[in-house]
């Protein structure tokens, strides 16, 4: 069973106008512990659609963090040293949770190459979004044991943490920066022009998925089921059309996220920037997947010493940083391999700056952007050897084959237009909503609603994160 999709009708004809309907309804008539409850349950509910069984899990899990993060609140004189146990336990338990669903198969099948075992995998389904909400309460813990956020209300925490809009695919979110926007009085009234910005930013990012993610999806997943019968120009296109693919599905669903939390009046932290404007591999981390990229180095790069203890050390923390960040993505080699690379990038970026040698703007984009496209055949493909064969025939240039050059045409102008167009950010603080912008609204759910009849729609990519 698929989750209830912001692409779907279920969710954009019924279950979104009906949650902010009665939420609305309820703050209005002053009842704002029950409104508070319902947009808990909702939440609840929009989780509980794919797979009501892992219902509670996620309740445990927050139950347990909640606990551990009031422990941290409430007993300010507790000695440190307990206060770091139970901060330990926490991040142990947490990581162990999503260690055990997602990657008991993967240690287990290497352990089985590596020693000649046979023991049998678990074949575990991977509870959904457990990535993102596992990584945004290790965050709570941290921040709470240093005092920087406290929370004494466990339907404020749980709301927190499963804010719909937001728990499938992130953002992840802090604490400070998200419950101080549901208890202001005049977020609790029903706001037309954030109705209005928020269908907008919506409608956008549904056009993005639907319409241009899932045309490029259809070509990069014919390239990738016949990863060794590639010519140069198909394996080309077949990247490409994985880059834009994967660029248009995540950048569709931060516009769509963004867009229906501003309708309830909160606004989420931006995710996704025009990373492939990006001029070196730093900058491109720092427009793409940002809170993701936060939480790396605020949790795992700094504590472990950042860049505070020479280059050597500063290297190595990148590498072990990017190792965790590939590995969070997926539990297999090529996810390893990508973050390595990008680890690797950062590190080179480091040094050619060292040198205090100047790149041309255009090059540099070239050189990152090339980069970029090559590391996501590592993130795509299915295994090492596809990888190699995709990459292989990239630089294969004598080999024929049959190509489209309509494809060609698509994939330039599209790339152009995320090179060149302003990104849809912006449209989250627009400060009036008029005649011209209800128009839009229309015409790109048509649009929308019209490519998904004729070929219907598919999850998030990030989803299976």
């Amino acid at each position: 069973k698929q989750s209830l999709l912001f692409n779907s009708y279920e969710f954009i004809l019924l279950f979104l106008p009906i949650s902010l309907a009665v939420y609305f309804y309820l703050n209005k008539r002053r009842m704002t512990l029950a409104g508070k409850s319902f947009l808990l349950a909702a939440s609840l509910f929009f989780y509980s659609w794919w797979n009501i069984a892992y219902l509670p899990l996620i309740l445990t899990s927050m139950i347990v963090n909640y606990a551990i993060g009031t422990s941290f609140s409430q007993a300010c004189s507790a000695k440190k040293i307990k206060k770091l146990s139970l901060l330990t336990f926490g991040i142990a338990a947490n990581v162990g949770l999503l260690a055990y669903f997602k990657y008991s198969d993967f240690l287990i099948e290497n352990l089985n190459n590596v020693f000649g075992g046979e023991v049998s995998l678990l074949h575990l389904t991977l509870p959904l979004a457990i990535s993102f909400f596992t990584f945004q309460q290790i965050a709570y813990l941290v921040d709470a044991y240093k005092g920087q956020t406290r929370e004494y209300d466990f339907l404020n925490y749980a709301v927190f943490v499963s804010f719909f809009p937001q728990l499938i695919a992130g953002p992840i979110v802090h604490h400070r920066e998200m419950m101080p926007q549901f208890s202001r009085a005049r977020n609790l009234l029903l706001n037309y022009n954030h109705i209005g910005c928020g269908l907008l930013l919506f409608a956008v990012g549904l056009c993005k998925k639907v319409v241009i993610a899932d045309t490029f999806g259809l070509w990069a997943d014919e390239g990738f089921a016949h990863p060794a019968d590639l010519s140069f120009i198909q394996a080309w296109i077949t990247s490409l059309s994985y880059t834009l693919q994967l660029y248009f599905d995540f950048s569709g669903y931060c516009d769509m996220a963004m867009g229906a939390a501003l309708m309830f009046n909160i606004r989420l932290p931006i995710n996704f920037n025009s990373p492939y404007k990006a001029c070196n591999i730093q900058d491109f981390w720092r427009r793409w997947h940002i809170t993701l990229g936060r939480f790396l180095k605020d949790y795992i790069y700094v504590p472990m010493g950042g860049n505070r203890h020479g280059f050597p050390r500063t290297a190595l923390n990148l590498m072990i940083t990017f190792f965790i960040g590939g590995l969070w993505h997926g539990a297999g080699w090529t996810f390893v391999l990508w973050g390595l690379a990008h680890g690797a990038a950062l590190v080179l970026h480091r040094l050619w700056n060292a040198t205090g040698i100047k790149i041309h703007k255009a090059l540099s984009w070239f050189i990152t952007f090339n980069f970029i496209n090559i590391a996501w055949v590592l993130f795509r493909a299915s295994s090492i050897e596809d990888a190699a064969n995709i990459l292989r025939s990239m630089v294969n240039f004598p080999m024929a084959g049959e190509v489209n050059m309509l494809i060609v045409a698509l994939i330039l102008f599209i790339l152009l237009g995320v090179l060149r167009l302003p990104n849809s950010n912006a449209l989250q603080r627009k400060e009036k909503i008029g005649i011209a912008e209800a128009v839009a609204i229309g015409g790109l759910f048509f649009i929308a609603f019209t490519t998904y009849e004729i070929r219907g729609s598919s999850e998030f990519l990030y989803f299976q994160f």
